[in-house]
């Protein structure tokens, strides 16, 4: 169901501070040749904390709309209130999505047992597969492989996106929720290991800078053609580590704009464009992994 290299699609704004939907189409159309596995619309790449309630259901559909059948898209549904994130999902039912990845709520640092109540309180209004997606290192919060266990009980959660980079988890994860639940890795440095050793693929900020190269990779993991994939990630680790050099998506953002992906890199307070001394770094990585 969900596979391969999956983009963690950034949000294209105008110079105003509006959604730039033409860059948007354009994203879409160029994940669409690239042979990209699928589009996450509107997940924390995307900027969802400072969208609102309106232009994150907007931008979804037509996301939806510019893919038209051809790629999936997952809509981003995460939210540190259980409220927001049940009313993102009610707004995307019907929508045409191909699932929903919520984020663990971030800042208030739920119990293990409330990480549960509050997936399942998702699941219940949704209409498409659930992905949880933990990412410890942002939200201040880690949903423990026991408590996903639970919730790979419940019929319409299928698939986790593990942002941890802790590969020892992979084979918890597989003995604890069975075969069939998908396992994707949010980390790009540990994403083609997390595939080797057992993952269904990831969902990638590496993917918005380098989309081609990140599908042949998955591809070539998918068919046991390691030493092929691992030559391609190898070219591709500058990246994998320096758009991680200030706060994601500042550095994705500034290099998908110099690549004449979007019209502007710009971002909404309190995030900032990025530094001066961060530009040569993230071009470095650019030029090292071949893409201009």
């Amino acid at each position: 169901m969900f596979s391969g290299s999956i983009v963690a699609l950034v949000t294209p704004f105008n110079t105003d501070g509006e959604v730039d939907f033409d860059s948007l189409k354009k994203l879409v159309e160029h994940h669409v040749a690239a042979g990209s596995d699928g589009l996450v619309a509107v997940g924390t790449t995307g900027e969802s904390s400072t969208l609102t309630i309106e232009e994150h259901v907007k931008v979804v559909n037509k996301i939806v709309e510019f893919a038209d059948g051809r790629i999936p898209v997952i809509a981003g549904t995460g939210a540190n209130a259980t409220h927001e994130s049940v009313l993102f999902s009610r707004l995307l039912n019907g929508s045409g999505i191909a699932g929903c990845l919520s984020v663990t709520p971030y800042y208030n640092k739920p119990t293990q047992e409330g990480l549960y109540q509050h997936y399942k309180a998702i699941a219940e209004v949704s209409d498409v597969p659930q992905i949880l997606y933990n990412v410890p290192g942002r939200t201040a919060v880690d949903l423990l492989p026991e408590t996903v266990a639970r919730l790979a009980e419940i019929e319409n959660i299928v698939a986790l996106k593990d942002a941890t980079g802790d590969l020892d988890r992979i084979a918890i994860h597989r003995e604890l929720c069975g075969e069939d639940f998908i396992l994707l890795s949010g980390d790009d440095l540990t994403g083609l290991e997390f595939v080797k050793l057992g993952g269904d693929g990831v969902i990638s900020v590496t993917n918005n800078v380098a989309a081609a190269d990140m599908a042949t990779m998955f591809k070539l993991a998918k068919q046991g053609k390691f030493e092929e994939a691992e030559a391609i990630n190898e070219r591709l680790m500058p990246l994998h580590k320096n758009l991680f050099v200030e706060s994601n998506p500042i550095p994705v953002k500034w290099a998908v704009h110099k690549m004449g992906l979007i019209a502007e890199g710009g971002l909404r307070l309190p995030l900032t464009e990025l530094s001066e001394p961060a530009q040569p770094v993230v071009a470095q990585a650019m030029t090292e992994a071949c893409i201009y």
